[in-house]
């Protein structure tokens, strides 16, 4: 609670980009555990995908097993069947493979005959679906997948750049990955509803992704110039910013959608309801993680090679050290660490004509300093000058007794 406090205050700064090697060992674990699932596993598809017959009627005190010992005796695989009992309607429901019109009504008689129902025709709904029926559904939704992802490419190229398109691309293959992969693991049945439910949360997952790249455009506008924070900071800056809105809006998105999943399918029993709620919870929760975790540091290793990033990067570092140099010298210098500049020691050595040794001075004597020979350094690049430069600078009078003129005129 104390965390999401200093978030909900803007006291929260995260470094989302730094730590992008965590991020993506998760990210990779997650989808090579989808991938395994669902190369291995599989997927339980709907009969609209995959063809067959479903009949449901009332189970007036039946099991499953009975269900099993029935479609045995007709002559159908219970293995090639799904039996599911809907507790909250009393109900029995039979999906098999497809069957002939002799097959569905011998199944339909045998099962009317073991669970006492008296009217068949009322009390036991059959739908069969074709096999070219289901593969049709299948072409079309992957037909319409592939469509979307074309323009959503054109769109975000033109908005914004290649880059953030690749980058908003690769979240957007993560979430499907992802939500396809929690299919496969929780065995729920793949239908239309579903194909649907993909589609709107693969929206809400560009919608995240744009929100935080328009922030990261505004942040890196003035980078031609720029000496601040370089190309990694100011993405990441863009991601605390607007981390709020992105945990918001996920947080309205999922609570209704929670409602549908655990409520309306698992607590009244609503499966057609499941199908729809499971993608879109799954979706918007992956999305949102995407959106900060995956695309925009993709985006930081996409970019940190092209000559704009690169010179702004090398720009704020040498401009960094300048002020690190600069504020340790001044730290050095108010320690009493560091001797006072050249030019001080360059005045105070040789200012006047009392500074310049008398050959008939003796040592230590005139300017009460230790001799210094012409020409010798001072420290800091500046030399001692000659005896007669120095005479010119006190007025005029050469070397030779102290204060009286040399009694030559200057030509």
């Amino acid at each position: 609670m104390a965390l999401l406090a200093r978030i909900y205050r803007s006291d929260f700064h995260a470094d989302f980009v730094g730590r992008r090697r965590v991020w993506y060992t998760m990210s990779g674990v997650i989808i090579a555990v989808c991938l395994v699932s669902m190369i291995f596993r599989g997927f339980s598809l709907g009969i609209e995908f995959s063809g067959g017959a479903v009949f449901q009627l009332p189970s007036n005190g039946g099991t499953v097993e009975q269900v099993d010992e029935t479609l045995s005796s007709v002559g159908i695989d219970p293995a090639d069947s799904v039996v599911q009992q809907l507790e909250t309607s009393k109900q029995l429901r039979v999906q098999t493979r497809t069957l002939s019109d002799q097959q569905t009504e011998a199944l339909t008689n045998a099962l009317a005959k073991k669970f006492s129902v008296a009217n068949p025709d009322r009390d036991i709904a059959v739908s069969t679906v074709g096999s070219s029926w289901g593969s049709t559904i299948t072409k079309k939704a992957i037909q319409g997948l592939v469509v979307f992802l074309i323009l959503v490419v054109l769109y975000l190229s033109i908005r914004f750049e290649w880059k953030m398109a690749l980058a908003a691309m690769a979240a957007l293959i993560h979430d499907l990955v992802v939500t396809m992969g929690v299919y496969s693991l929780v065995g729920f049945e793949v239908t239309p509803s579903t194909v649907i439910a993909v589609l709107t949360i693969l929206g809400f997952s560009l919608y995240d992704t744009v929100v935080v790249f328009d922030r990261v455009r505004e942040n890196t506008a003035g980078m031609a110039t720029s000496t601040r924070r370089t190309y990694g900071e100011a993405t990441n800056d863009a991601l605390n910013e607007t981390l709020v809105r992105s945990l918001n809006t996920s947080l309205i998105a999922l609570i209704p959608v929670a409602s549908l999943l655990f409520v309306g399918a698992g607590l009244l029993g609503a499966g057609t309801l499941k199908d729809l709620a499971l993608a879109q919870f799954v979706g918007i929760a992956s999305g949102t993680y995407s959106s900060l975790f995956f695309a925009t540091p993709l985006l930081v290793d996409l970019r940190r090679r092209d000559e704009d990033v690169r010179a702004l990067d090398a720009r704020v570092l040498r401009e960094r050290a300048r002020r690190a140099r600069t504020a340790a010298t001044a730290q050095q210098e108010a320690a009493g660490t560091v001797p006072a500049t050249a030019p001080h020691t360059a005045v105070a050595v040789a200012d006047g004509p009392d500074d310049v040794d008398d050959p008939r001075d003796g040592p230590g004597q005139g300017s009460g300093r230790e001799p210094v020979p012409a020409g010798a350094n001072l420290g800091g690049g500046v030399r001692r000058p000659p005896p007669a430069a120095a005479a010119r600078r006190a007025g005029g009078r050469k070397p030779g007794r102290r204060g009286r003129p040399s009694g030559k005129k200057r030509r």
